[in-house]
């Protein structure tokens, strides 16, 4: 176990509320909207989810890297919150498969973490309050200077975070001489989803956020996949533009968290930000079509305006989050397109859902 000096660190809502903890290793201050996510496990795969890009992850876990990380268990290259508020930290892990320490792996990507904080009672107060913008740091002394500079940071309505995520130039991925070809759409996008197309036989070509449908057109694909990401999809028009084209077209089209919401703009649906939004790897979902119940992972901040679904003419909800009855999935009546709010590659969480991507594939066999 290691003992040192830690620093003391705090948290700054954009309210003026503060929370106290104190540093993993890295000193410095790093700003964000502060939100929380429920699951137990898979702490690597969050820190590493292009959806949460620009936040700063509370999580309710009590122990957070305990089994370390490990070099496969990433969803991107890199982590992507903008900070880390965890209650115990461990600094020693046990699992013999790890490559590293948590701590490591932290000081690796030149993150700021903070830990040692009552998170039961920052969450209760998120919560009550909402997400909002935040600040951590260890220079407490700054405060009023902490204070301006949080005034200065923009809200999460309205900005367009997929730029900053998005790969810049297309890749392959999977076997070339696989049965299906699909054009996706990295507007954040997860590598375990990518792995969960590759292994049902799709060789997937991933464009950048901002390509034109002419561009994944193309490639000549079966179908197309408009990722998960970070941000408000409203500004997003660019990727809306794709999404209509496709649907003109109708080919066949899948789309999950951030996809969903941009097919939902595409149709006209409008979408809006949530109180707090779902972040967690055990929230109900009812298929309204086979009325089985899933338990799913989530992460988004943003929902589709569900009277505004409901009485769309083209458009169906086929799944309900249980929790609050918020649209988790759609389907258009007359068009080879659907989509779900959710993450049906978990990783980490439930495989409930995962039939949807051989629900994708099977509408590609059909085209």
């Amino acid at each position: 176990m290691k003992y040192k000096q830690r620093k003391k660190a705090l948290i700054l809502l954009a309210d003026g509320t503060i929370f106290y903890g104190k540093s993993i290793g890295k000193e410095g201050t790093a700003f964000g909207e502060v939100c929380f996510n429920t699951g137990t496990t898979g702490y690597q795969e969050i820190f590493t989810d292009p959806s949460y890009f620009g936040q700063l992850m509370v999580t309710t876990n009590a122990h957070i890297g305990n089994y370390g990380t490990k070099e496969d268990e990433v969803e991107s290259d890199t982590i992507k919150i903008a900070g880390l508020i965890c209650k115990n930290f461990s600094f020693e892990y046990s699992r013999p498969s790890a490559d590293m320490s948590l701590e490591d792996f932290f000081e690796k990507h030149d993150t700021l973490a903070i830990a040692d904080v009552d998170t039961r009672a920052l969450v209760s107060y998120i919560r009550e309050k909402g997400a909002m913008n935040a600040v951590i740091s260890t220079e407490v002394e700054r405060l009023e200077e902490l204070k301006a500079e949080l005034a200065e940071v923009p809200s999460m309505e309205g900005l367009e975070l997929a730029s900053k995520v998005s790969t810049k130039e297309p890749y392959f991925v999977g076997d070339e001489n696989a049965k299906y070809r699909i054009a996706a759409l990295d507007i954040g996008i997860k590598k375990n989803i990518l792995r969960n197309l590759a292994k049902r036989d799709a060789y997937i070509k991933v464009f950048p956020y901002n390509s034109k449908f002419s561009e994944l057109e193309a490639f000549n694909p079966d179908g197309y996949f408009l990722s998960n990401g970070p941000g408000d999809p409203e500004p997003l028009a660019e990727a809306q533009e794709v999404a209509k084209e496709i649907i003109k077209r109708n080919k066949p089209l899948f789309g999950i968290c951030l996809g969903h919401q941009v097919i939902a703009l595409a149709n006209g649906i409008s979408t809006y930000k949530m109180h707090n939004g779902h972040r967690g790897i055990n929230h109900p979902v009812k298929n309204l079509i086979t009325g089985k119940g899933e338990i799913t992972s989530q992460n988004h901040g943003f929902a589709i305006n569900r009277k505004e679904t409901e009485t769309h003419p083209d458009v169906e909800i086929t799944h309900l989050h249980l929790n609050d009855d918020t649209v988790a999935g759609i389907r258009l009546k007359n068009k080879n397109c659907f989509s779900v709010q959710y993450h049906p590659e978990a990783s980490p969480g439930p495989n409930d859902s995962v039939y949807l991507f051989d629900e994708f594939i099977e509408n590609l066999s059909k085209n």
